[in-house]
């Protein structure tokens, strides 16, 4: 009986090596032919250019950093009319309170007439104040230069795209209130 299982064990374990080699054996011959029938194709690589080196011709020129030419550089821009004449009465003047918000931080709520003189009413932060011609409001020195009943005009001194003191016009409309 021993020697019967033994017999039996020993043929399962032949037939089933003999079926395992030859997968095996398919699988590399199959490998085999593939890599021998891809041929890579690598493009030359073109030659380096040669390079001359070139001499350095501004040795004997004058110094850009030279400071009697930074002198006269500044001596003529000095001689030009400059536009910081806009700029230097608003930045030796006290600011007033409604130049510390933004412009788009404002509304303008409502208008009235007191002693014949237009007033606007502008809220900020929840807060209520009286403007009149001539006050400043916004980030960008904006003195108010006319009050109607729907809307406060005021002159803003900008600075440009290149760096220059420009004047622009500005204007807060009266909001009304959705109910």
């Amino acid at each position: 009986m021993r020697a019967l299982q033994f017999l039996c064990v020993a043929v399962a374990v032949v037939g089933l090596s003999g079926c395992g080699g030859s997968e095996q054996e398919d699988l590399q011959r199959w490998m085999a032919d593939q890599r021998a029938q891809v041929r890579p194709t690598v493009p030359p690589i073109t030659e380096p250019k040669k390079f001359t080196p070139q001499a350095y011709t501004e040795a004997g020129s004058i110094d850009p950093f030279n400071m009697q030419k930074l002198t006269q550089a500044l001596r003529r821009d000095s001689s030009q009319p400059s536009t910081s004449g806009l700029i230097a009465p608003e930045l030796s003047r006290r600011k007033e309170a409604l130049e510390a918000f933004p412009l788009d931080s404002m509304a303008m709520v409502g208008s009235m007439n007191r002693n014949g003189q237009p007033v606007a009413l502008v809220s900020v932060d929840k807060l209520l104040y009286q403007v009149r011609v001539g006050n400043y409001l916004g980030l960008n020195y904006g003195r108010i230069t006319r009050i109607s009943e729907t809307e406060l005009a005021l002159r803003e001194i900008v600075q440009d795209a290149a760096g220059e003191w420009i004047e622009r016009v500005a204007t807060l409309q009266l909001q009304e209130r959705s109910k």
